[in-house]
């Protein structure tokens, strides 16, 4: 296991959040995520490999794991939840439901939140490093830049230049 994803669940379990490892350290992604996301870091591959669940003390974000993607969780929040109200929202104007579908297949969602609001993280896929962007209601597709790896994204919860509660 990469030294950043077990410094990053130490500190998580020290404050308070929710985390499971994933025993057996295998991962199991559904062909709609692997044929969807041809390329997904390695960082996140380990990541997703190590962590069943994570999620902060007010149970308000959490990162999206396995179960999440494969539509084998209890959340009422599906992964992909936010493009589903962004295309509910185009309603029947197919070039816009075109576009943001196309979209999303270059942002992977990697936490949810609805803490203050709707909120993402997702792995940029156009980035070659898997720069890590925040997205928010009403406009999901009009993101920021948040850090240039998941690494660097994991350091910034710790020393909690990115807030979570």
């Amino acid at each position: 296991m990469n030294n950043k994803i077990n410094e990053f669940m130490i500190w998580a379990k020290e404050n308070g959040w929710t985390i499971t490892l994933n025993q057996d350290c295998n991962l199991n992604l559904g062909d709609s995520i692997r044929s969807r996301y041809k390329v997904i870091p390695n960082e996140y591959i380990s990541f997703l490999s190590a962590v069943k669940q994570c999620t902060t003390p007010n149970e308000k974000t959490w990162f999206l794991c396995e179960d999440e993607y494969n539509n084998r969780s209890d959340d009422a929040f599906k992964w992909n939840e936010f493009e589903l109200l962004s295309l509910e929202a185009a309603m029947d104007n197919d070039i816009w439901r075109s576009e943001i579908t196309a979209w999303w297949d270059n942002y992977l969602p990697i936490v949810i939140s609805v803490d203050d609001g709707y909120s993402f993280y997702a792995i940029d896929l156009n980035n070659d490093k898997g720069a890590i962007v925040r997205g928010h209601e009403p406009e999901f597709e009009e993101v920021e830049k948040i850090a240039n790896h998941l690494e660097q994204f994991l350091d910034l919860i710790m020393t909690n230049s990115i807030e979570f509660q």
